[in-house]
């Protein structure tokens, strides 16, 4: 069910409305906002407790060197690369070959096998912190990179696979038909006509698997324990002091972190935005 356009004749809700939405969106902001603005400003202007108006000493460079000079955050940068990257090329990987079968092959059993799917998306991830911790220790792969990536791997190809089967689902039925009539051979039709088509939507999903990775802290926290294996949101963590934190420095390391999944959207904004329509309208 989707909601009523307002006509152009009914003005005061028009105008409620568009208040609604900027009165949502200012309130969305105001913490970026306050980031921002805290990097900018000294440690002194800080510790004076000016928190929301203009700063009246900037050091925005200095921060920013501090950064890279007085903390690890390059460090952890990288071992976000390392988890991330790996991840969401693992999960497009699966998942594009399990909605595939799921959705043009179906067999006994492809029904329960999908609704499992969609119900591991359900369930909260804390129930699984002990389990999961368990299993890494007994395999010998806590506090590794390994341990993170097949993480993220197991439990976002439920999402992933959602996602792409209603994709492929939605790709017209004689396609399949004339190139099982040609000779083509599964994998063929998964890899010459499947792939190209979904292309959008697997930007789209690269982008949203890409964010949820990358900004995952709950799960750096339960399978790492040393620096050497933390990612960027743990990392960040690291940068409070025990009596006093240099909260300047913290913003200026939070836009740091922030720069892959902003970049990452603005260059696949085209893809990301044809990804998520795909389909919407039939003809």
């Amino acid at each position: 069910m989707y909601p009523r356009p307002i006509p152009e004749t009914a003005k005061a809700r028009r105008f409620a409305y568009g208040l609604g939405v900027w009165t949502v969106l200012a309130l969305w902001l105001l913490p970026l906002f306050a980031i921002i603005l805290t990097s900018f400003r000294t440690f002194e202007d800080v510790m004076a407790g000016n928190y929301w108006t203009w700063p009246e000493e900037t050091d925005f460079i200095g921060n920013f060197a501090a950064v890279f000079q007085q903390t690890d955050m390059v460090h952890y940068f990288v071992n976000s690369l390392i988890i991330t990257i790996p991840s969401v090329i693992a999960v497009l990987l699966l998942a594009t070959m399990t909605g595939y079968v799921l959705s043009r092959h179906p067999f006994r059993g492809s029904t329960l096998l999908f609704a499992t799917f969609i119900a591991g998306n359900f369930l909260p991830h804390q129930v699984f912190m002990i389990p999961v911790r368990d299993t890494m220790v007994s395999l010998g792969l806590y506090d590794t990179y390994w341990a993170l990536i097949l993480f993220h791997v197991s439990f976002q190809i439920g999402f992933a696979t959602l996602f792409m089967r209603n994709f492929i689902a939605a790709l017209p039925g004689d396609l399949f038909q004339a190139a099982r009539a040609e000779g083509a051979t599964p994998w063929q039709i998964l890899v010459q006509i499947v792939v190209p088509l979904v292309r959008p939507a697997l930007a789209a999903l690269a982008i949203l698997l890409f964010t949820f990775i990358w900004n995952d802290y709950f799960w750096a926290v339960v399978l790492t324990q040393t620096d050497a294996v933390k990612p960027v949101t743990a990392g960040l963590a690291n940068l409070r002091g025990e009596y006093v934190s240099a909260w300047n420095v913290v913003s200026a390391a939070t836009l740091f972190v922030a720069i892959p999944p902003v970049l990452m959207f603005f260059l696949m904004q085209r893809h990301f935005v044809s990804g998520l329509t795909m389909g919407a309208v039939k003809g």
